[in-house]
């Protein structure tokens, strides 16, 4: 089985195929698990034009897929760029929840709930710079 699977994925149109699908699941899941732990409905939030919590979700998309796209360059098999991208958006997370415990003066769900774009744009940042170094590390 994995000897056809190996020459599948040998034709390049079939192996960015496969990488595209694993990528957008994951994607679809990491948001999910985002949803859940934040304290607002994201796509309501964005339906009623929330700017803030577009920004944020937009930082968290940008930075999932920018880990994946470091795993599938230091990774030869699609099962070990999923294996690191999931390590990597764990971490991603870590980042959200700490963000949160160094900022006790305010909440920032709350802010980012009621349209605080200052709030909104750091956490798209913050998303986006720790994607970077998480990526960075990945092999």
């Amino acid at each position: 089985m994995n000897e056809e699977v190996d020459v599948l994925l040998s034709n390049p149109w079939l192996e960015t195929l496969a990488f595209f699908s694993i990528a957008i699941l994951a994607l679809i899941v990491f948001l999910a698990i985002f949803e859940f732990v934040t304290r607002y409905n994201d796509w309501a939030e964005i339906k009623k034009g929330n700017v803030s919590v577009a920004m944020a979700t937009g930082g968290k998309i940008f930075g999932i897929c920018n880990i994946f796209r470091f795993a599938i360059l230091n990774n030869d098999t699609i099962l070990h760029s999923l294996m690191w991208a999931s390590f990597g958006f764990v971490l991603l997370l870590a980042a959200y929840f700490i963000f949160e415990f160094l900022t006790p003066v305010f909440k920032i769900d709350a802010e980012i709930q009621k349209d605080n774009k200052a709030v909104g744009l750091l956490s798209m940042i913050l998303s986006i710079s720790i994607s970077y170094v998480v990526g960075a590390s990945v092999t």
